[in-house]
């Protein structure tokens, strides 16, 4: 049952699979995005793929009649929110500017939303709300620590959508824990674009295979892994997309909220996402060891079993297919430049 669906940050890296993914499910969506993070080019592309207009209102969640108004004349019926600040580095050096954009940014939203009578929300989450966590894989039960400004305003968000919903039953809420989203749309048309050299490991070893970057650090070999390095739970970003689609279907279908991960429930090692990506890219892909960082955890996995039982998700790609999109797509890119 297509429905009118506004998607916040819907021109960024998740965001935009998630579009494809909706208007494939036969949503009509409208994104709103101030492009802080995304490529300006990126609704074109996602015409290209979908093969009908994009319609984009350039515009901050800080901005509450800007949401007022969205919601009220596009008669949005849900959102999906993916509008915020998410580099655990940089919320140290900035935590106002993330408790600005990412804590008052949903507060905004979720006024507008209860003014226009609005209230189903799929809210996109981070398993960075575990810190380091106690048991692995981990569950959604597991203890809530924040490390970093930017791990509590997710926390924080967490708690105020709890609280709304207490509040007034009428709110239905999907609340998403995600893991490592990697890899790139099979259109090789939309991928992750990092602005500066990134945080993240995929995108940091697509550039030494570019070229772009000489080689790759590797932190820490001396974990209790099979092979020392750190392991991470990689989630191909169609199955994230997939995800959201799912609860915001369980949400409109059902209104009953959920609070689920969404991983795959298996980890990787970084040498052996090193290695499938040299099996993607054909290429030699040097790296150094280094030492551990602070605050770096030997594995860090989902517990998959509830996102399965309550939306009935199930992961589909493996590592060698995140890596051999984000391949297709860097080298797409760079070809297009």
């Amino acid at each position: 049952m297509s429905s009118r669906i506004l998607l916040t940050g819907g021109a960024g890296y998740v965001g935009s699979h998630t579009y494809v993914a909706l208007v494939d499910a036969g949503h009509e969506v409208v994104i709103l995005d101030n492009f802080s993070n995304a490529r300006r080019s990126v609704p074109d592309r996602l015409a290209q793929i979908t093969g009908r207009p994009v319609q984009v209102i350039d515009g901050d969640v800080r901005d509450a009649g800007l949401l007022s108004r969205t919601l009220v004349d596009q008669e949005i019926e849900a959102v999906v929110h993916f509008a915020a600040l998410k580099a655990v580095g940089e919320s140290m050096a900035r935590p106002l500017d993330y408790f600005d954009v990412n804590v008052g940014g949903l507060t905004n939203l979720l006024r507008a939303m209860e003014t226009a009578g609005c209230r189903r929300i799929v809210f996109s989450s981070s398993a960075t709300v575990y810190g380091v966590p106690d048991e692995t894989p981990t569950p959604e039960t597991a203890a809530l620590r924040a490390m970093n400004p930017y791990g509590q305003t997710k926390i924080m968000s967490e708690q105020m959508l709890g609280w709304l919903r207490q509040s007034n039953p009428d709110w239905a809420v999907g609340t998403l824990r995600y893991f490592n989203p990697a890899g790139a749309h099979g259109s090789a048309l939309i991928g992750e674009d990092p602005r500066d050299i990134p945080n993240n490991l995929m995108p940091l070893v697509a550039k030494v295979a570019m070229g772009e970057l000489e080689r790759i650090s590797v932190y820490g070999d001396d974990y209790d892994t099979p092979d020392g390095t750190g392991v991470r739970d990689y989630i191909h970003v169609e199955d994230l997309a997939r995800g959201h689609v799912l609860s915001l279907q369980s949400l409109l279908d059902t209104g009953e909220s959920h609070l689920v991960n969404l991983g795959t429930g298996r980890g990787h090692s970084v040498l052996e996402v090193i290695a499938a990506y040299k099996r993607a890219c054909n290429r030699d892909l040097p790296y150094t060891l280094a030492d551990r960082r602070p605050g770096d955890v030997p594995v860090y996995v989902a517990s998959a079993d509830k996102a399965a039982e309550v939306l009935g998700f199930r992961t589909e790609r493996d590592i060698d297919e995140m890596c051999a999109s984000s391949w297709a797509w860097v080298s797409n890119l760079k070809a297009r430049a």
